[in-house]
């Protein structure tokens, strides 16, 4: 699956992003029915918000490699399950179900830990954003420490932590990274992305709310590093 025309050659990620989210319609189950059957959450859509959020980390720079090929190599692995059958795969809870009833969610590099590791990246890219957009002033290294502690962190290993630890220290000031963020062929302002930003979180934490909501219902929301 190729990334969606390629970021719109040259539109900011944060449009990406809004036009990617504003299309992911969840089918939300019922209080108390069965997920299996009552939800639907788009697998195209979901990766297409994920190689948005690629885009971010190429922007931050390479302090974030570790995070961006986690997430690349989780995408991929979705990607291709997907391939092998989009009208099946088309539901990411279908692939949760199949991985559940073989026994392999939880084993070896499954595509339902691929979910989960991309869930909580786009938490810690919201919680970033939203730090940032409401401080536009913040401390950069603060704010991506303080997104990281409480989102991934609490997941990870001592190795993971460590890499962490030293990309924090070399990432770009905020009003720097704002300005990257900015996308090159508008007339963009500070006040546009503050909104476009709003906006994406917006969207953006509800989605991923209701993802949690299907990987507790999977036993797949207390899974650590190995």
């Amino acid at each position: 699956m190729k990334r969606k025309r390629e970021m719109e050659m040259g539109a900011s990620e944060m449009k990406c992003a809004i036009e990617e989210l504003s299309s992911m319609v969840l089918i939300k189950g019922k209080a108390g029915s069965d997920y299996d059957t009552t939800l639907h959450i788009p697998t195209k859509p979901f990766l297409s918000i994920c190689n948005c959020l690629i885009q971010v980390l190429d922007k931050i720079g390479p302090t974030m490699f570790v995070l961006r090929q986690d997430v690349h190599q989780n995408i991929q692995r979705l990607e291709k399950l997907y391939d092998s059958d989009p009208s099946l795969y088309s539901n990411m809870v279908e692939i949760l179900k199949k991985e559940r009833n073989e026994g392999s969610a939880k084993k070896g590099p499954s595509c339902s830990k691929a979910l989960v590791w991309l869930t909580r990246s786009l938490d810690f890219t919201s919680a970033l954003l939203k730090l940032l957009v409401e401080d536009p002033e913040r401390n950069m290294e603060k704010a991506v420490e303080e997104s990281y502690n409480i989102t991934l962190k609490p997941w990870h290993g001592w190795i993971s932590s460590a890499a962490y630890g030293i990309a924090v220290k070399l990432v770009p000031d905020s009003t720097s990274l704002m300005r990257i963020l900015m996308s090159k062929q508008e007339n963009n302002s500070n006040d546009n992305l503050n909104k476009e930003i709003r906006t994406v979180v917006s969207l953006l934490v509800p989605v991923l709310q209701e993802i949690h909501n299907v990987l507790e219902t999977y036993g797949l929301n207390k899974l650590k590093a190995t």
